[in-house]
């Protein structure tokens, strides 16, 4: 089968978007399907969440400079079926460098193409840093379809249009002309006030056919998970976040047909 690759992206942090990659990966994995998880934000903290160390040497730095290869780095994690190549903070000095060599955008794409080769997986997950920079635009170019993750208030409503505007010109530009917006997640949505609910039915009325139908709660469990270095599905399987990524992994298989 195929390799389909996702990256999760947004200019903005504290909107769950690396709570949605680990959680997704893991959900996608705990459903049988092999998953890589590459955690492409110098802040490692899809790497601590999985309760791996930051070890020097373990980041896609070196291939994105030329100097390596990505499948060496991919190491096995807790999750059964799902894998990780870590992050470091030397990733940090690759938002620079990269800008300063050929074919800048295309680094990731090319690193990655014998992990697609391989055939091992059926979906990787990138989690990008939350800006859009040079590791992000490259996520993009590398990429199959881009998942957005939106935190249910009206601020992150514009910070949509802004992404979305990346997308099309990277497809203008034929730096990807293939990549597609595979969906918009909306994240810490509180079920206590009418604001939550307004902006999931704003995204819904624009990108009607794009809007998850899961929804992810604001809870404390999803908050606690990463700090001992587990997923939801390992900290409290039987909580609400751990219930809505199941039910998202179960979209995200039937909407890009990744069983079989």
């Amino acid at each position: 089968m195929a390799t389909t690759v996702f990256t999760i992206a947004n200019q903005k942090g504290g909107v769950g978007k690396t709570t949605t990659a680990v959680n997704l990966a893991a959900a996608l994995a705990e459903k049988k399907v092999p998953t890589l998880l590459i955690d492409l934000d110098p802040q490692a903290n899809a790497t601590s969440a999985l309760g791996q160390e930051k070890k020097e040497g373990q980041s896609l730095y070196a291939a994105l400079r030329g100097e390596g290869e990505a499948l060496p780095l991919i190491i096995p994690t807790a999750c059964e079926r799902l894998s990780l190549i870590p992050s470091e903070e030397d990733l940090a000095a690759a938002e620079i460098e990269l800008a300063q060599t050929e074919n800048y955008l295309m680094k990731l794409r090319a690193t990655l193409e014998p992990v697609r080769a391989s055939k091992r997986f059926r979906a990787i997950i990138i989690d990008c840093p939350p800006a859009l920079g040079m590791l992000s635009m490259n996520s993009l170019a590398a990429a199959d379809y881009l998942l957005i993750t939106l935190q249910c208030e009206y601020l992150a409503l514009e910070g949509l249009g802004q992404i979305l505007r990346n997308v099309e010109r990277l497809k203008e530009a034929g730096i990807n002309s293939a990549l597609e917006l595979g969906g918009v997640v909306m994240t810490m949505f509180d079920v206590r006030t009418s604001l939550s609910r307004q902006v999931v039915d704003e995204v819904r009325k624009h990108l009607p056919d794009k809007i998850f139908a899961t929804v992810i709660p604001r809870t404390v469990r999803l908050s606690e998970a990463p700090s001992f270095g587990q997923t939801i599905f390992a900290y409290d399987p039987l909580s609400p976040g751990a219930t809505a990524y199941r039910n998202l992994g179960k979209e995200v298989i039937e909407r890009f047909g990744l069983k079989g």
